[in-house]
């Protein structure tokens, strides 16, 4: 190692056997950013030239120092010390018809399990767990296999995911935790952290769910999630629960249901099907997701005391009247709606969506017979030919299981395989089974005889760049013999879903600059690593845990959207951890329905833009006031204030200045019109405004309230305070009145 001002020129016949470290001391500012992230301390600080100190023997390559200095004063220069990643075992099924055997059979031994669990660096910022929608303890899990014990490994995975075992198996790791490996971002394989999860959700038995003040021993979920609810819990005593309603038992209903009732909340799910699980029951087959493992998230929750009304639906206009019968209600419904292409024929018989088939599939495979439609062709001596439209997991899903039925299996995507979003391990298999996946190829006319589908006629199709609309061209045309017509090219969300949030979804992105600690991690240095198939795994990671966080706010009274209804088609972790993340929301404000007290005092986030310090004291006033009345109090500068804060708050108070030269133009401080526009649901939030001027508030106020109002909070209190106040009386009597009426106001929200 060398501290040094330039680059050194390093090329030689042969690659290094061992990574260099290079130290560009004109750049190095002594921050340290390197150092404490550094996961083998090869790096420290030398106190005398207040430049950091490598030591080659013990640098890996793995070049996170490089991701997070943010003066680029590191140079890392040779191999990658990743070793090799432990091979998983995939099933090859010979006799394909009416197969139900599970084809990605996971990590084989516990000599296997060890081995890929020395791989993990054990980072100290780990990007792998801002990767991970659920931000489950990865290092600390990982860690815990590597010393042979199973039950921790569970223990530490049991607090942040209800579903190791499902997402274990069906998680698209490489662009979630794998993906944002510290390995991977330095351009080599990453942990196989999916396939140790699924080691030890396999081999460590799950423990019962049981309530929060009921008898847990170690080990128990119970134990963990009490710690958890704290005083939010059963405490108080049966008659005051939480009483939650929860609609759609799919993966966000569950992850909502397994922590409220974990924390002592009685638990009601409405589930409009039969069976509970949603996708997980019918979207997702036994070959990749064993109906033993679909089933026991519910089994587990039913057990622990949630009461579950199957073949019960629950309509738009029923969820306000929840709200009369329970204290919050959870909508966790999934997008159910599937896309259809819009061609000639499509209204063919025998042309299907994916739930159709996938049901239908599921149950026929269930029970070694096969599907009626498919069984026709039979009679003429020829398999049936199922063609899928669309090429993602759930159109492989439909092709594969369409093998099992003794069917041929024709799918066709107009996207370009370069650039789509399809998993490579779902393409190897389906092809190994036998499915014909042909890209940049789309549909333009079905056509039938006596009413039922025959035949398709196809074009080639032309995409020339990532994210861009592929170009249908003329020819040449193909045409198949067909015997089903199969759409799967996905869901949308139910209209009447989407107007519970003004009908809007919430997107998965975030516009500006990223938070410091997670620019700080270096997830976004090396943003498209080979092994997340060229993905932004930063990006995307930032913009699950934007949705996320949007979770923990209700978006109308009392009620709470997670999962597809709220950001639209998700993956079974993210709505999960959607799900978690608004149970815990309704914990932490143990909401009640009129005529129920409310336990816990009101919570009130004062937020202030205060530009000589004048607006500062004023709300400090109030804050004094508020928290002098009981309420538990927060003040922060307005730009400081996140959906996050905002979730935890019963009550908002505004505080700024009047900005503007002249009187008749005069109105809020720039900073306080923009962070007001940029405002989340409010659902009924009160809201006090306050404003300081020298001259004149002007229409200050009213433009404020607009703006509060515009996104559905509710102002109950609003004062402009002059610098040449009549009287110190005066402003202690407006600041005690405000504080009065926001309280109030709180109060009257929870009876």
């Amino acid at each position: 190692m060398s501290v040094i001002d330039l680059p050194i020129d390093r090329a030689s016949d042969a690659p290094p056997e061992h990574p260099s470290i290079q130290v560009l001391g004109d750049r190095c500012a002594g921050c340290q950013e390197c150092s404490i992230r550094c996961p083998t301390g090869a790096l420290t600080l030398d106190p005398t030239t207040w430049t950091v100190v490598g030591d080659d023997a013990a640098c890996v390559g793995c070049r996170q120092c490089e991701r997070t200095c943010p003066f680029s004063a590191v140079v890392i220069e040779g191999p990658v010390l990743a070793g090799a990643r432990v091979p998983v075992v995939h099933e090859h099924v010979g006799a394909l018809a009416g197969s139900r055997v599970e084809t990605r059979q996971g990590i084989a031994s516990w000599a296997d399990a060890l081995a890929e669990a020395a791989r993990c660096l054990d980072c100290p910022d780990p990007t792998c767990v801002r990767g991970c929608p659920a931000h489950n303890d990865i290092p600390g899990f990982v860690r815990a296999v590597a010393e042979g014990d199973l039950d921790t490994a569970h223990a530490v995975l049991r607090r942040t995911t209800f579903l190791p075992d499902v997402c274990a198996r069906v998680c698209d790791q490489a662009v979630q935790c794998e993906g944002a490996c510290t390995w991977s971002l330095a351009g080599s394989a990453p942990v196989a952290i999916g396939a140790l999860e699924r080691f030890v959700a396999d081999n460590a038995p799950v423990p019962p769910l049981l309530p929060a003040g009921a008898s847990a021993g170690a080990g128990d979920y119970a134990a963990e999630a009490h710690d958890a609810a704290g005083s939010n819990g059963a405490d108080r005593g049966a008659d005051d629960r939480l009483e939650v309603a929860v609609v759609g038992s799919g993966p966000a209903g569950i992850g909502a249901a397994s922590a409220l009732v974990a924390a002592g909340a009685k638990v009601t799910v409405f589930e409009r099907d039969s069976e509970p699980g949603g996708l997980l029951r019918w979207g997702i087959p036994d070959f990749t997701l064993p109906d033993a493992v679909a089933r026991r998230p519910w089994e587990t929750l039913v057990e622990a005391g949630v009461d579950l009304r199957l073949a019960h639906e629950v309509s738009a206009d029923d969820l306000d009247l929840l709200t009369f019968d329970f204290d919050a209600v959870v909508v966790a419904a999934g997008a159910s709606v599937p896309l259809r292409l819009p061609v000639p024929g499509g209204d063919l018989e025998g042309v299907w969506d994916a739930t159709r088939f996938l049901t239908g599939a599921h149950a026929a495979l269930a029970q070694g017979t096969s599907l009626e439609v498919l069984s026709r062709p039979a009679t003429t001596g020829r398999a049936a030919r199922v063609l899928v439209l669309g090429a993602g997991n759930t159109a492989m899903d439909v092709a594969r299981s369409a093998r099992r039925l003794g069917a041929e299996a024709i799918c066709v995507d107009w996207m370009d395989r370069a650039y789509a979003p399809v998993r490579p391990d779902e393409l190897d298999e389906a092809a190994d089974e036998g499915v014909d996946v042909r890209f940049a190829t789309t549909v333009v006319r079905l056509e039938g005889e006596d009413g039922r589908v025959t035949a398709a006629r196809m074009v080639p199709t032309r995409q020339r760049k990532a994210g861009t609309t592929p170009e249908v061209l003329d020819g040449p045309e193909t045409v198949e013999t067909v015997d089903l017509v199969v759409m799967a090219m996905g869901y949308r969300v139910p209209p009447e879903l989407l107007e519970l949030d003004g009908g809007t979804l919430v997107p998965r992105r975030v516009d500006g600059f990223p938070d410091r600690r997670w620019l700080g991690s270096g997830i976004f240095a090396n943003p498209a690593p080979p092994f997340a198939r060229h993905q932004p795994v930063g990006a995307l990671a930032r913009g699950r845990e934007h949705a996320r966080r949007e979770a923990a706010l209700p978006r109308r009274e009392r009620t709470w959207v997670a999962g597809d209804a709220l950001v639209g088609p998700a993956t079974v972790v993210e709505a999960m951890a959607q799900g978690k993340r608004a149970a815990e929301s309704i914990l932490d404000h143990q909401p009640r329905r009129p005529g129920r007290a409310r336990p816990v005092a009101g919570r009130v986030l004062v937020a202030v833009e205060s530009r000589t310090g004048t607006t500062a004291a004023r709300a400090e006033a109030l804050s004094g006031a508020l928290a002098g009345a009981g309420a538990d109090v927060r003040v922060l500068p307005l730009a400081s204030v996140s959906t996050t804060e905002l979730a935890w708050a019963d009550a908002l108070v505004v505080a700024t200045w009047v900005e503007g030269l002249v009187v008749a133009k005069v109105g809020p401080a720039r900073a306080t019109r923009a962070w007001l526009d940029r405002l989340p649901p409010l659902a009924g939030m009160p809201v006090a405004l306050l404003c300081t001027y020298a001259v004149s508030p002007g229409r200050t106020l009213p433009l404020m309230r607009v703006s509060v109002e515009r996104h559905g909070g509710r102002v109950v209190a609003a004062e402009a305070l002059g610098r040449r106040s009549p009287s110190a009386a005066a402003d202690g009597n407006a600041t005690k009145a405000m504080a009065g009426a926001l309280l109030e106001a709180v109060a009257g929200r929870a009876e």
